[in-house]
């Protein structure tokens, strides 16, 4: 069952919702050059940018996007840009909930991956046990780089006298708990991932695994 079904939230209000942050993105952007703060513009660009990423693959690779899932990656950029105007210093938690969110998608990616050739072979077999060491490998292996993206830009930004405009890093104990998050994220698509995943992984082993 889809958490959509659970709450009772159609695809249309799904959709909906994930245009009201595709706006709100455009307007962090506009926020961002009024205050002369490029962190701010840099991080609503991407965001933005990522939200359409969806409609890409679905227009451009025939991959099924389903409107939750939609939701989910909007989610993700949405919370990142809009950590960039002040909840990032300001909300303990905001750094933690984004780093979950955005190491899940990182996860799903892993997921459909894998369970697109093992769909597609019979002599390949990935037991759950497997798949689900792999996809927390996947999710660690991107969380550490990342971690060492914002160390550079952080360097690169000191240097430069812009010291956080991108990316910014909170020390040590912060880049721990970032990892946790990220391996809750990993944690959460490895045993719900089935319900938003399952077809994206069969068109990926039709598309791309058996020749289609």
């Amino acid at each position: 069952m889809k958490l959509r079904d659970a709450l009772g939230v159609s695809e249309t209000t799904q959709r909906r919702i994930t245009r009201a942050m595709q706006l709100s993105l455009v307007g962090i952007v506009f926020v961002g050059v009024d205050r002369g703060n490029p962190g701010i513009v840099v991080n609503g660009a991407v965001a933005l940018g990522v939200t359409y990423v969806p409609a890409l693959l679905e227009r451009d690779y025939n991959l099924p996007m389903d409107s939750g899932l939609v939701l989910w990656m909007t989610l993700a950029a949405f919370l990142h840009a809009v950590g960039t105007l002040g909840p990032y210093r300001n909300v303990a938690w905001w750094d933690h909930v984004t780093h979950a969110l955005s190491s899940s998608l990182v996860a799903g990616a892993g997921y459909a991956f894998t369970r697109a050739v093992d769909e597609h072979s019979d002599d390949i077999e990935f037991p759950p046990r497997f798949s689900f060491a792999l996809i927390l490998l996947v999710v660690l292996a991107f969380g550490v780089l990342w971690e060492v993206l914002e160390f550079a830009l952080s360097q690169a930004g000191n240097a430069l006298g812009q010291g956080g405009s991108v990316l910014t890093q909170y020390g040590l104990e912060d880049t721990i708990k970032d990892l946790v998050y990220n391996t809750l994220g990993g944690v959460i698509v490895a045993i719900w991932g089935t319900a938003y995943l399952a077809d994206v992984a069969s068109a990926v082993r039709e598309r791309y695994l058996s020749g289609g």
